[in-house]
């Protein structure tokens, strides 16, 4: 029989006893083995096995470019495989021979005819049209802040 180790003062130790991983003592193995895991179960239900393939599965990455970049001169839409960040800087839009910085990222869904002729005038339009208001916006604000300026003036003037 082994003797508890004690303190100075005589008290017992609350440290578990040597050989143990935490508080438990070690459990026997085989004393809540389940015979309803038995190999011989799974010999019953062979649909139940998992087949395990002779060679590890091989996992490919393709390489596609999921954002559409649009030429900004023509309405030409990039969307190749290659991802357009991977072209090289010298690369040009193959319709009007924009450089690549005049490329922008198009946000629609792209279609298989997108590049035809009359889709993309269409497009070339609208980006005019979009280019258009963007520059008439900087002149409308300053009209604007002129007219609150002038009401300003001619309120304090009048009372």
């Amino acid at each position: 029989m082994a003797l508890a180790s004690t303190s100075l003062h005589g008290a017992k130790s609350i440290a578990p006893p040597q050989g143990t991983t935490g508080l438990r003592l070690p459990a026997d193995r085989f004393a809540l083995k389940s015979s309803f895991f038995s190999p011989s179960l799974y010999k019953l239900m062979p649909s139940q096995l998992s087949t395990v393939p002779a060679t590890a599965p091989k996992f490919t990455m393709r390489v596609t470019s999921k954002q559409a970049y649009i030429c900004r001169d023509c309405g030409y839409i990039y969307n190749d495989r290659t991802p357009f960040e991977k072209k090289p800087d010298n690369y040009f839009c193959p319709v009007c021979g924009a450089p690549k910085r005049r490329f922008r990222a198009y946000q629609p869904a792209v279609t298989k005819d997108a590049n035809d002729t009359s889709v993309r005038k269409a497009r070339k339009e609208q980006i005019k049209r979009d280019e258009a208001i963007g520059q008439a916006l900087p002149v409308a604000v300053a009209l604007g802040a002129a007219a609150l300026a002038a009401l300003y003036f001619y309120l304090n003037s009048t009372f």
